[in-house]
């Protein structure tokens, strides 16, 4: 699964590049498939990561509500354009303090009616024996992009692929992991909502 992605060819975008790439293709794409492998990134600029990361939990989820119209509004074009959106979540444990942050984020995102799924990453020790699962949006059939950060965490831009073999065999890889994914609400409920406020922050 996802054999050919490390060696694939790919344009390097930096990060405005990548955003202006980005949303000229999702106006045309029918599907949106987003899998998230990292498990410690950086937010600036959303209020309520400034939050979280200054160690006020209780203010962080406050927050967590302030794009919720954002959300919403992207839901619907979505809707509107009869394009199909799906993330699959993969988590590690012990959960790390960002992504217990960030599943009260998703889950804002999931009430406005956000297709996400999450897997516990244990699940993929087979998949995983030499290289984790790759950080990808695809774009219908026809680019997809390699996400990238900097050393501290920091979006910093994406790799752009458009070999459609390439981005058929990658969406097949993300379509059986998303099967094997667990309704987000459950996960909530059972794995982050009985959390304690982390006691280590992201820096």
């Amino acid at each position: 699964m996802f054999d050919n992605f490390p060696m694939a060819a790919y344009g390097t975008l930096d990060r405005p590049t990548y955003h202006a790439d980005f949303y000229r293709h999702l106006t045309e794409a029918a599907s949106l498939d987003k899998l998230e492998r990292g498990q410690h990134f950086k937010e600036p600029g959303f209020p309520s990561w400034e939050a979280f990361t200054a160690g006020n939990w209780d203010q962080a989820l406050k927050l967590t509500g302030e794009r919720r119209a954002r959300y919403a509004e992207q839901i619907r074009d979505a809707q509107d354009r009869r394009r199909t959106e799906r993330r699959l979540r993969v988590v590690d444990f012990p959960i790390t303090p960002y992504v217990q942050w960030e599943m009260h984020v998703l889950r804002v995102r999931v009430d406005e009616g956000d297709d996400i799924r999450v897997l516990d990453a244990r699940a993929l020790a087979d998949i995983e024996q030499q290289r984790l699962v790759p950080e990808v949006v695809i774009l219908g059939d026809t680019v997809m992009y390699g996400a990238q950060y900097d050393k501290h965490g920091n979006a910093a831009g994406a790799r752009r692929y458009t070999e459609r073999a390439l981005i058929g065999e990658t969406r097949d890889g993300f379509n059986t992991l998303y099967q094997r994914g667990e309704n987000f609400l459950d996960f909530f409920h059972r794995e982050i909502a009985p959390l304690d406020a982390p006691q280590q922050h992201d820096q």
